[in-house]
């Protein structure tokens, strides 16, 4: 199954791929790995799921971010790079917006690392890094980066 079937199997919808808000470019090859710029945890209609996890968000509104995140990259992926020239995903980096007592930071990135995994299959799995924030972007929850391997 391809990775737009699967997205249809799950009952999701890619938003249009996000434009930059800055002087950098959503994604940079250098030989065959593509290294794609944060993507927040933003809606198609443009809200930001924003706050800190563990203080204004529950564990779950934290994933729910982190789903949301992954969406955008995901479309990044689809509609400016093309699934069929994507090899793997490399690394994944999660920055989590946390309270200061917030400690289940990996548990935030995992909805992110299934959405991943069940899309692409083998190929979704990525090393990873979960790392907790004070602030993001916008007060977004949860900002991801990927490097993927490209074919």
């Amino acid at each position: 199954m391809t990775p737009e079937e699967k997205i249809t199997q799950l009952g999701l919808s890619l938003p249009p791929a996000p434009k930059p808000v800055g002087l950098y470019q959503p994604f940079v090859v250098s030989g065959k790995l593509a290294f794609l710029s944060g993507q927040i945890s933003k809606d198609a209609e443009g809200k930001v799921l924003a706050g800190k996890v563990g203080k204004d968000l529950s564990l779950a509104e934290g994933q729910a971010a982190a789903h949301l995140a992954a969406l955008n990259v995901l479309s990044i992926m689809k509609y400016l790079i093309g699934f069929e020239k994507i090899q793997r995903v490399v690394k994944m980096t999660g920055f989590i917006q946390t309270a200061p007592d917030f400690y289940e930071i990996p548990a935030v990135l995992n909805k992110a690392s299934e959405l991943f995994a069940e899309v692409l299959g083998a190929q979704g799995a990525h090393a990873r890094s979960a790392v907790g924030m004070s602030s993001l972007p916008l007060n977004a929850a949860v900002e991801i980066e990927l490097v993927l391997e490209l074919k």
